[in-house]
């Protein structure tokens, strides 16, 4: 970013973002954000809906995730910030398309850890002594009043870890990545080796047993969820040590390098399931019930090892990536804290430059989070709608800050951006539809309630801390969302609510031409570029403090 004037930065002596995180600390916290309890279930969630045909769920995905990464690679370099997600619909479209990309983004930030958490509870149930000692969950899979105690605690150790600062965070997520990186693999080499059954890729139905309606159904249940996370580089960068240099290659990095292992995964998952199993379809590919899906097909291979392993894993992983993300999420509120977009208070950093209140903010929205949703699976679509409204801020902010601030500096350039900007927009209003209307609509609910907040968090700011609003430029979020919501309900995707009249693939074709309408649309309306530049310089100003 260009530095502003002497004149405009704050004083050194306030307590600011420590800029302590190098390349690694970056891909390692993109790449622990992707390689959570996602992986753990996700193929077989997968399978289950797609059958073979979940490969190219993940293939679809994976290209996705891509273009979204590579446009958030470019923003993440040009306007390095923490809580990157929510400042850049601020910097094209001011306060009301920053505030709505900031909640949203916060939305599915602070529910991702306390999903994480339960995660972790529900495979450490499966081992005996802790599930006849420490009763943490129902028999239908939900939180006992010990396990939410459980819970309670590892959100605690979080909350310490963060608060520490984020070169702990750092550090800690580093060590535990490894960890995490390693254990798929072995699980892909022994897999591989001693159990695999070619005849899978076309048993219970032939290779496509859903059909194409089921490689796009497979992407909300589990598939986008394991995938998403590579703008967590994104959302620490405000404490880069050199963010222009470093955001992009971490994101590009952690993406191919989760991308490659999930495809892995998913392959030796159906090579390595029982053909018997799959004779009457796929409903049912492994032991009902399994929450350690790849620890029973290690044991069916006769490596009880590396089964130990797997339940080891089933608690790392989940909760190095709960971890990561109440730090993320409590930078996303300090944010818009610090915009003034949530009460101020959320914005103010202690002497060891950390967003205590932010971070207290995110424990206590996520202890809340247990209480309607103590299951793991009952998150995990929310969580992917709400990821995918967020990734569509970025395609429309890219496009309309090179229009409106054509001259800084890029450090990272997405490649054919013409193309690039509106296939992420159109991609992730995709994944919006295809997680269904009765996730959508409730997102949405979400959307308007926080919106409330903000309109009623300005009537307690007095004029002089009431920051301007530019209401043209976000006059078309609210007919994107109620559009979305619209083809939702007389589309084909989702488990009630909808009527499903829309015709297979031209329900694609609607998504599509409606997505691009609202694209180009959107770039037009962006402030102008003397509002622009004034909003990048301020931010500028406060990161160079």
């Amino acid at each position: 970013m260009v530095k502003p004037a002497q004149s405009t930065q704050l004083e050194t002596n306030q307590p600011h973002l420590r800029r302590s995180v190098g390349f690694y600390g970056l891909m390692f916290v993109s790449l622990g954000s992707i390689i959570g309890s996602g992986w753990l279930l996700g193929a077989l969630k997968a399978a289950k809906v797609a059958g073979p045909a979940s490969l190219l769920s993940w293939v679809l995905t994976a290209l996705i995730m891509a273009t979204l990464a590579l446009i958030h690679a470019e923003l993440g370099a040009a306007y390095p910030a923490a809580g990157g997600t929510a400042r850049f619909p601020l910097l094209a479209y001011g306060v009301v398309g920053g505030f709505v990309g900031g909640w949203v983004a916060w939305l599915q930030a602070v529910a991702l850890a306390p999903v994480e958490v339960e995660a972790s509870l529900e495979y450490l149930d499966n081992i005996t002594w802790i599930k006849e000692n420490l009763n943490l969950l129902t028999p239908s899979g939900t939180l006992t009043a010990s396990g939410f105690g459980w819970a309670t605690l590892l959100m605690a150790i979080f909350t310490f870890i963060n608060l520490v600062g984020v070169k702990l965070l750092s550090e800690s997520n580093s060590a535990t990545v490894i960890w995490k990186t390693a254990v798929p693999l072995i699980t892909i080499v022994v897999l591989l080796a001693m159990r695999f059954h070619p005849g899978n890729f076309t048993a219970g139905g032939g290779f496509a047993p859903a059909g194409a309606h089921g490689v796009f159904a497979a992407l909300p249940v589990g598939v986008v969820f394991a995938l998403q996370g590579f703008e967590q580089a994104v959302q620490v960068g405000g404490e880069a040590r050199n963010p222009q240099k470093d955001i992009s290659r971490a994101i590009i990095t952690a993406m191919v390098i989760g991308t490659i292992i999930y495809l892995l995964l998913e392959v030796v998952f159906i090579g390595a399931l029982d053909p018997a199993a799959l004779v009457h379809g796929w409903d049912n590919p492994i032991e009902k019930g399994s929450f350690g899906p790849y620890a029973t097909l290690a044991t069916l291979a006769g490596a009880g090892w590396l089964a130990y392993i797997l339940y080891a894993d089933a608690f790392v992983s989940p909760a190095g990536t709960g971890l990561l993300y109440l730090g993320t999420s409590s930078r996303l509120s300090y944010a818009m804290g610090r915009d003034k977009m949530l009460p101020k208070t959320l914005g103010k950093l202690s002497i060891r430059g950390v967003p205590v209140w932010s971070i207290v903010l995110s424990f206590v929205v996520g202890e809340i989070m247990f209480l309607p949703f103590p299951s793991w699976q009952s998150l995990v679509s929310v969580i992917t709608s709400a990821t995918a409204i967020m990734y569509a801020f970025a395609p429309v902010a890219m496009a309309a800050l090179r229009k409106r601030d054509p001259d800084r500096p890029r450090p990272y350039r997405a490649p054919a951006p013409k193309l690039i900007a509106p296939a992420g927009f159109v991609a992730a209003n995709l994944v919006i539809y295809w997680s269904g209307f009765d996730i959508t609509w409730k997102i949405v609910i979400a959307i308007v309630i926080g919106f409330l907040l903000f309109l009623g968090g300005r009537l307690t700011m007095t004029a002089a801390e009431r920051p301007a609003v530019d209401w043209k430029a976000g006059v078309w979020i609210a007919p994107w969302l109620g559009g979305q919501v619209l083809i939702g309900y007389v589309g084909r995707y989702g488990e009630s609510g909808n009527l499903k009249v829309l015709p297979e693939w031209v329900d694609l074709v609607v998504v599509i031409a409606f997505s691009l309408a609202i694209f180009y649309w959107a770039v037009s309306l962006a402030m102008d570029s003397d509002k622009v530049k004034a909003t990048v310089d301020r931010e500028a100003a406060e990161l160079a403090a």
